[in-house]
């Protein structure tokens, strides 16, 4: 039985058929707008055109329908729901924020006049839930819990606020952390309601910019974390032809942002002057130390949730754009690069091109007020013939180097074959170790389930992160010492004399042992590219 959409109609009313599409008023194929249907919205019921079987054909009053025809309704399944968002657009992304991913991708030097109204009380709210709920709180004081109260209507005034142009950013709060190094790293902890809007504004821009930005950027972007950008580089060393690697590192990058060219870059692609201002803001807002108010020059605050995506679009037209032009025009062999914010590793396969690169990149960082850091940045021997090439000029084994927590090395298999070994960064074992006495020294007098449960924790978090093929060993060692640390912390509860290893024994059995938890990196690589070749570029 074949059906024809129709016109809704009352009853006893005849069924005529809709005049199709491309005989319409408009010609040429095009419908009206009010005919148009949005992502995941279906067509409307299919009215039957046949009448039913010994209806009323001469005597309506007389002759009943032994057969009836349904009207058939709307689509199962999904239809009625939001368009699935693709993985490079990160997840909750609205069909909105989706088309214009899918603009920017048709139409790389587009630009962007109407953005701002991606920016909904949905997509506040959706920001909202994904703050961490012990967060610090900024100049404001305000908590995630405190703002959670009447949520709807401040987010629909924030949302207002927005639009109207009558939002204000708040300076940040300033806090230091240490480094590894014994340094302070200063960050600026944003108000709730900035943390808001710039999560906000941040899924628009990535709705955007994903489609520029090249697949060796793996920092703070969507689908992709640091062990994609240690298992690129992982490959990469063991397949392409690399012989010596170029490690460096941007100094004091959130530091020396220079806002003008920032906004310049951004004008490329976005032409909403309203999205330009709130970015404005944001970096003219300041920081508040002491109780004192300085402006932000130069630079982008650590920790703000805006910082990320601006220091991609920044490293994208300073770096990227133009280390990709280089090595496709000026390297003689095969060059590797990986970059995580603002670290970055490049590979090599002559010394020549790894010497006139590091040269060039330093002219073209000063052109934006950047540099590197001189005792972070350095030109090693590493690679698949790394080794035997020093072993015949009667050097050393191959210097290692360190990228995201992890020391890279120079390995080799049973089978003699060549393979990057990864360890725990030597640094960064005793910084957690430090945090946990400092933490277990507060919570002395604690019961021993609670403290057990916090090392618990903090051995989960750790495996989680560092638990990857050949560093079980220097993982073994971290929960040696963890237990070590716990032990001299329950010993000083009293002055009874050190706790017994016989029941530190028992109550270490519930510390988790290490095991590996991560695949090998060619075996996640491929499997997370299409038809399992591997596009390291």
């Amino acid at each position: 039985m074949h059906a024809r959409k129709l016109h809704a109609r009352e009853p006893g009313e005849p069924a005529v058929a809709r005049r199709p599409i491309n005989g319409g008023p408009l010609g040429g194929g095009l419908r009206p707008k009010q005919e148009m249907h949005d992502n995941g919205q279906s067509d409307s019921p299919v009215v039957p055109a046949k009448p039913a079987n010994k209806a009323a054909g001469g005597n309506a009053h007389t002759h009943a329908a032994a057969e009836s025809v349904e009207e058939r309704g709307l689509a199962k399944g999904n239809t009625a729901g939001h368009a699935r968002p693709g993985r490079g657009a990160g997840p909750g992304v609205s069909p909105g924020l989706c088309r214009v991913r899918e603009a920017a991708s048709e139409r790389r030097t587009q630009q962007f006049t109407a953005l701002l109204h991606h920016v909904t009380p949905e997509l506040l709210a959706e920001t909202y839930r994904g703050l961490k709920p012990r967060a610090a709180a900024g100049v404001d004081g305000v908590t995630k819990a405190a703002y959670g109260e009447g949520l709807e209507a401040k987010l629909q005034d924030l949302h207002g606020r927005v639009h109207r142009g009558a939002y204000r950013a708040q300076p940040s709060r300033r806090v230091y952390i240490p480094k590894a190094d014994g340094r302070q790293r200063p960050l600026g902890v944003a108000s709730l309601e900035d943390k808001i809007v710039q999560g906000a504004v941040a899924k628009v821009l990535c709705a955007i910019y994903e489609a520029d930005f090249y697949g060796f950027s793996y920092g703070f972007r969507p689908g992709k974390g640091p062990h994609d950008a240690l298992d690129a580089l992982a490959v990469g060393l063991q397949r392409k032809k690399v012989n010596w690697v170029l490690d460096a590192d941007v100094a004091d990058f959130f530091n020396h942002l220079d806002h003008g060219k920032l906004m310049e870059m951004l004008e490329h692609r976005i032409g909403d002057r309203r999205v330009l201002r709130l970015i404005q803001k944001w970096l003219k807002a300041g920081v508040i130390e002491d109780g004192n108010w300085s402006e932000w020059k130069a630079g982008s605050p650590q920790g703000a949730t805006i910082s990320p995506p601006l220091a991609n679009v920044y490293l994208h037209y300073v770096f990227d754009l133009w280390a990709e032009q280089w090595r496709g025009r000026q390297a003689s062999g095969d060059v590797l690069i990986v970059r995580y914010a603002d670290d970055f590793i490049v590979g090599f396969q002559h010394r020549e091109d790894a010497e006139r690169f590091r040269a060039a990149l330093v002219e073209r960082l000063a052109e934006y007020g950047l540099g590197l850091k001189a005792e972070k940045t350095r030109l090693i021997e590493f690679g698949r013939f790394a080794a035997r090439n020093r072993e015949e000029r009667g050097a050393r084994k191959p210097e290692t180097f360190d990228f995201l927590g992890f020391t890279h090395i120079c390995g080799q298999t049973r089978n003699g074959k060549f393979y990057v070994k990864r360890i725990t960064k030597k640094q960064a074992m005793p910084k957690k170790l430090r945090a946990v006495k400092d933490r277990l020294r507060r919570m002395m007098h604690a019961p021993v389930p609670e403290q057990w449960v916090y090392l618990r924790q903090v051995v989960e978090g750790y495996y989680r992160y560092f638990a990857v093929p050949g560093n079980r060993s220097a993982m073994n060692d971290f929960r040696h010492w963890l237990i070590a640390i716990w032990r001299k912390a329950l010993s000083r509860r009293s002055q009874r004399g050190n706790v017994p290893w016989a029941r530190m024994e028992r109550l270490a059995r519930r510390i988790p042992t290490p095991r590996i938890l991560h695949p090998y990196p060619s075996e996640r690589f491929d499997a997370k590219h299409t038809r399992g070749r591997s596009p390291v570029r």
